[in-house]
């Protein structure tokens, strides 16, 4: 079974994303932020990423970077999923090391085929 770290600031969203990876036989590990984040990536390992860009802090362009940059965390897929939905957002996303961008509002579907296409 493939583990997922979703990072998301606001709970309910973290609910949501958590829900729909558990229902699609994924394991999670939930962050609210990228600190938390860049932590249980290093400690635990997951098969890839999901994550927000607008939160406190340190945004999910930040954190991608910081995860790319990193040896023990430069090969991990990351899914940046998010309400910004400009082009220039999603350029900027996958120039950070991005693998897929994901926007919100999202189904349940494109969530897993996002994930499905990162994780083997």
């Amino acid at each position: 079974m493939a583990t997922v770290l979703v990072v998301e600031d606001t709970l309910s969203e973290l609910e949501l994303i958590s829900n729909y990876l558990r229902e699609s036989g994924y394991s999670v590990i939930g962050a609210t932020s990228a600190k938390e984040a860049l932590h249980k990536a290093v400690e635990q390992k997951p098969d890839a990423i999901v994550t927000d860009i607008v939160m406190p802090g340190m945004s999910g362009f930040e954190l991608c970077r910081k995860l790319k940059n990193n040896p023990a965390t430069e090969q991990l897929p990351i899914i940046i999923c998010s309400s910004k939905d400009q082009e220039i957002d999603r350029f900027w996303g996958m120039k950070q090391g991005a693998a897929v961008y994901v926007t919100k509002p999202f189904t349940r579907e494109e969530l897993v085929r996002a994930v499905k296409s990162v994780v083997a």
